[in-house]
C-alpha cells in the first residue's frame, strides 16, 4: 500500500489536483461531443488553460493556509 501511496504522491501530489484536472477534462469532452455546445470548441484551450490555473491556484492557496495555521 505504501508502494501505491508513494507513486501517488509522486505523480499527482494532491487529490483537489487529481479530482481538478480530471473535471476541466470531462468539461472539455462534453464540449466535444454534445452538439448544442459546438459554438464553446473553440475556445476549448481557454478552458483547458483557466481550469488548471484554477485548481493550481486552489491547491495553493490551500497550502498556504495550512502553514499559516501551523
Amino acid at each position: 500500500m505504501n508502494i501505491i501511496k508513494a507513486i501517488y504522491n509522486f505523480i499527482v501530489g494532491d487529490m483537489v489536483i487529481l479530482i481538478g484536472i480530471i473535471v476541466t477534462v470531462l468539461i472539455l469532452v462534453l464540449l466535444n461531443t454534445v452538439s448544442g455546445l459546438s459554438a464553446l470548441r473553440g475556445a476549448s484551450g481557454i478552458i483547458m488553460i483557466l481550469g488548471t490555473l484554477t485548481v493550481l491556484t486552489l491547491t495553493l492557496t490551500r497550502e498556504v493556509r495550512g502553514h499559516r495555521a501551523r
